[in-house]
């Protein structure tokens, strides 16, 4: 024989309470007091009745689901991201559905398509580019967007970021007075504002300090291990190049200490570093002298709130820009 599903109602009469208020529990309703919510919740438990997932989105159009587009889950940072949002989201009852754009914009278009069909309520992205109509479609499917880390110019969606051009001038003043004269530059993409803005607080260093910029040893591109490692190759190997760099973030700062570290001979022992992306691993990086910390719990749990917020009041304000400080670390291995 097979045995009854338990139903609202069986909660319903186990808590002593009404069908209505069952339901109004289930969809978070605020109005539903704590003590009543424990009951229900605790009728639950009790009973073993289990949510219809499916059956529930149809009937409410959500899902209780958040997409997160990223361009890679390689390293720590954007990882740290995610998971700081999925405590959050996680604690307002929504999961995470996770998709990578591999810093492409025609991936990010798929993959946003992919996300609108499987009914998401809301979209967080790291976005591969500065131009965000690829996903004005979102806001027609009643969809809302929250920017993380990097801010797309041509459609106005809440975002949140770190204070990138004062973390990086800050890092790079403490060069200038540390006696550093000459200090590269290894940034990433030039249209990702993240790089525009950290090479925008290097400029303003050098500038305030009447330092020159020398433009054959300022290098932008993907900021990964491969493209650190290259170009600090390309560079050093010049007999007049510095002795002092910026490095846009952890994986460009790994990828150039990897070529010193193999092959970078006599040049290795005087080499100094700063840059972003403080990491648990930064004080093994032989020549971070320091590191800019960004608040990437902060940041995710920001970015949830947003996300959350405009599910729920969907025009309720203009799209606004949260920016977070930036701490500068100084390794003690590297005086």
């Amino acid at each position: 024989m097979t045995k009854r599903s338990v139903t609202i109602r069986d909660v319903a009469r186990y808590a002593l309470v009404s069908t209505a208020t069952v339901s109004r529990v289930l969809n978070d309703d605020d109005r539903v007091a704590q003590a009543t919510r424990d009951k229900v919740h605790e009728a639950m438990d009790r009973l073993g009745y289990k949510v219809n997932f499916v059956a529930r989105s149809l009937k409410t159009s959500r899902t209780k689901t958040i997409g997160i587009m990223a361009p890679d889950l390689s390293g720590d940072y954007f990882m740290y991201i995610a998971e700081s949002m999925d405590r959050e989201l996680q604690a307002n009852g929504y999961s995470l559905v996770v998709c990578v754009s591999h810093d492409s914009i025609e991936e990010e278009a798929k993959r946003l398509r992919h996300l609108a069909e499987r009914l998401v309520d809301g979209v967080v992205m790291i976005p591969a580019t500065d131009r965000g109509a690829h996903f004005a479609f979102l806001k027609d499917c009643g969809i809302p967007v929250v920017c993380v880390d990097r801010m797309v110019k041509d459609i106005g969606v809440d975002t949140v970021l770190t204070e990138n051009e004062e973390g990086a001038y800050e890092a790079t003043s403490a060069l200038i007075k540390d006696g550093c004269a000459r200090i590269g530059f290894i940034g990433g993409k030039p249209e990702i504002s993240t790089s525009i803005e950290r090479f925008s607080g290097y400029k303003r260093a050098m500038e305030e300090a009447g330092l020159p910029i020398e433009e054959e040893f300022v290098r932008f591109g993907p900021p990964t291990l491969p493209f650190g490692y290259h170009a600090m190759e390309e560079m050093v190997k010049r007999e007049d190049s510095p002795d002092a760099w910026f490095l846009v973030n952890a994986f460009t700062h790994i990828g150039a200490t990897n070529y010193l570290l193999t092959e970078g001979g006599t040049r290795a022992a005087r080499t100094v570093f700063a840059a972003f992306d403080e990491m648990p691993y930064s004080p093994l990086l032989r020549f971070c002298r320091y590191s800019v910390q960004q608040p990437i719990a902060e940041l995710g749990k920001t970015a949830a709130r947003l996300i959350i917020n405009r599910i729920r009041e969907p025009e309720e304000s203009a799209a606004q820009i949260i920016r977070l400080k930036t701490r500068l670390i100084r390794h003690a291995a590297r005086q």
